[in-house]
Parts: structure tokens; C-alpha cells; sequence
């Protein structure tokens, strides 16, 4: 299988959203399904709430873990100014799926800068496929507001040629037990997601 054959996710939000554990139990779910995944992820100030994003490569026979500029077919944003950020990355025909969120950085905090308000028209604008979740909403719903992260693998998972009983199964061995109920309720939550 060549190249063209393999599929990229682009997780990008910022620091202390559980980017990095989704991509890993996309990472996880993916292998059980059988396909070969690669994974490259980048979280320098993420403990200061500055951007963190992981690339997620699958396909039969992946050879680099990072997507170019433009080959991305899904980009899962937990916050609105980071799919800005990266929409160089997704294929004109990719989707977005972003999570409603708004995370002011320190130049927004300070009345240096005004965050961007016509996000969401500018998407779609530009791209057909654009789903925007009420994470923290859901993940509320689910029992735990710290399950936004898997509210938006919830959404991905729609997009992904992996059984349910898989991604349960990855699921309960990615929490711990006290937590297990309510993270496969924050995903059934975010794949019922309108």
C-alpha cells in the first residue's frame, strides 16, 4: 500500500485538554484494528497552556509519523484558535471537527489582543465538512468535566474503520476503573453528537 493510501488525524489544543491520551487510545484502537499507526506528537509548553498537537498516521504500512502540510483528512481541535493554527495541514476535502471550547491565551487575558470571533464562519468558508462539538457540555452530561477528551474521540470515532467493541475495549484499559463508566459515556455522547 502506498502513501496515498495511508491517513492522517491532526490533534491539536492546548495544554492540560488530554490531547496526547487521545491520541494515544486513537493510536491503541487503531492497532487493534489491525493497521499499522504511527504517532509524533509535540507538547513543549503544554503544562503552561501553550499548543500541543499529535499527528496520528495509519494505514497498512506507515513509514513517517508526520503528516505534510496538506495531507491531513481529519483535524480534531479541542479549541477553536488552534484549528486556525493548523489548517495548513488539512487536505482541501479533510474534516474538521472542533470542539466549541475557547482558551484565551495570555495576550487575550491581558487586553493585548481580541480573540478571533468569526471562527466558525471562516471554516466554513473554506471547508464542506465541518462539525463543531460542546465538549465540556457532554462531558459534563458523561459525569466528569475532565472528559472532554474523550467526547471528541467519541465524534473521530464516526470517521474510523474501528468497531465498537474495540474502542470499549481500549477504553477500559486507559482509565481507571473508577473512571471507566464515565468515559465510554463521554464517547457514546460524542458519536450520538449532532
Amino acid at each position: 500500500m502506498n502513501s496515498v493510501n495511508v491517513k492522517s488525524i491532526l490533534l491539536a489544543g492546548v495544554g492540560g485538554q488530554g490531547v496526547l491520551r487521545a491520541s494515544d487510545i486513537i493510536c491503541q484502537a487503531l492497532l487493534e484494528a489491525g493497521f499499522d499507526t504511527k504517532k509524533s506528537e509535540v507538547h513543549g509548553m503544554a503544562q503552561r497552556g501553550g499548543c500541543v498537537t499529535s499527528h496520528v498516521r495509519y494505514g497498512q504500512k506507515v513509514y513517517s509519523p508526520l503528516a505534510r502540510k496538506g495531507d491531513v483528512q481529519i483535524l480534531l481541535s479541542f479549541e477553536k484558535v488552534e484549528t486556525l493554527r493548523y489548517l495548513d495541514f488539512l487536505n482541501p476535502k479533510g474534516i474538521i471537527i472542533m470542539n466549541e471550547e475557547e482558551v484565551y491565551p495570555p495576550t487575550v487575558n491581558l487586553g493585548i489582543m481580541e480573540y478571533p470571533k468569526d471562527i466558525l464562519q471562516q471554516l466554513k468558508g473554506s471547508f464542506k465538512d465541518v462539525i463543531v462539538v460542546n465538549a465540556p457540555v457532554l462531558a459534563l452530561k458523561a459525569g466528569n468535566l475532565k472528559a472532554v477528551n474523550t467526547v471528541m474521540l467519541g465524534v473521530v470515532s464516526r470517521f474510523l474503520d474501528v468497531s465498537e467493541s474495540i474502542w470499549e475495549n481500549v477504553l477500559s484499559k486507559s482509565f481507571p476503573e473508577k473512571l471507566i463508566k464515565i468515559n465510554v459515556e463521554a464517547f457514546r455522547l460524542g458519536k450520538e453528537a449532532s
